[in-house]
């Protein structure tokens, strides 16, 4: 008999010993688990950042230095002209975003057309001319590097098949994001600060044209202007993919003038809206259509 109960004894014993082991068990096991998945979340999480960043950096960005060869834009209180600063300020841009490593296409290298300087229609033809190279996937191209028109003809409506061969070219290479850099100009000399346009009927646009704006006021705190809707401008209306224009001062303003002539200025402004742009490029990775 008091075998018996010993035995039981022993056997109740090695019972609780086998649960408290099998619970212990289980909780280390459930640990590993826990902690498994979190390891693999974290990993999981690490490779879509890093593709939506790799994916951001891979979409093209066009930038359009504004006006160029015989149609020098705006002329400033300083005789400056606007085609030139727009590409230099764009060159700047280019280099900043290419050292970020995105996709850079401008609208021209030198203060010249793509197309032939004797045809009517040169500048539709300077166009497909860019869009070629943009199908070659060149990094980083700039459709003017020098003070010099690729057109050279009287034609009055050069400035018209401009705009029209711009355009062709944006909706033709279907960039994630269009802009164009321009200067601005207005009767009063003591108006200043840059602003961004969008077209009044796209979302996206106004979405980017404030980041845009909220990066060019950091070098100018003075500047209390706010992105624009504009339902006019060709650019804007014309293209089908998030277009702005950047007026990035005022050349009636001898203070912004002389700013905007100066490669520091250039090269600030140009660091401010690169660092929009790539801002931008997030925003629409991750909401645009």
């Amino acid at each position: 008999m008091q075998e018996a109960l010993f035995l039981n004894k022993k056997i109740s014993e090695m019972v609780k010993r086998g649960k408290t082991i099998f619970k212990s068990k289980i909780k280390w096991i459930l640990a590993l688990i826990l902690l498994t998945g979190c390891i693999y979340g974290s990993y999981t999480l690490s490779r879509y950042t890093e593709a939506d960043q790799v994916e951001a950096k891979q979409a093209q960005v066009i930038l359009d230095a504004g006006h160029g060869g015989s149609d020098p834009g705006k002329v400033g209180i300083n005789e400056v002209l606007e085609k030139d600063i727009n590409l230099k300020i764009s060159k700047q841009v280019e280099k900043e975003l290419k050292n970020k490593g995105y996709q850079v296409v401008m609208t021209r290298e030198k203060d010249q057309m793509l197309a032939g300087e004797t045809s009517g229609n040169s500048k539709i033809q300077d166009m497909k001319a860019r869009v070629d190279l943009e199908k070659e996937k060149i990094t980083a191209e700039l459709t003017r590097k020098e003070d010099k028109g690729l057109v050279t003809t009287g034609d009055g409506s050069k400035k018209t098949e401009d705009m029209q061969a711009r355009v062709k070219m944006i909706n033709e290479t279907k960039p994630v994001l269009t802009v164009s850099i321009h200067q601005n100009s207005y009767e009063d000399p003591e108006i200043h600060g840059a602003q961004v346009f969008y077209y009044s009927h796209s979302r996206e646009g106004e979405a980017v044209a404030k980041i845009l704006q909220e990066s060019l006021q950091e070098i100018d705190p003075e500047n209390h202007r706010q992105a624009k809707a504009n339902e006019t401008y060709y650019l804007l209306r014309r293209t089908k993919v998030p277009t702005v224009i950047v007026e990035c001062g005022f050349l009636t303003n001898p203070e912004e003038a002389e700013k905007l002539s100066g490669e520091e200025y250039q090269k600030q402004v140009a660091e401010a809206v690169a660092k929009g742009i790539a801002k931008c490029l997030e925003y629409l990775n991750e909401y645009g259509n």
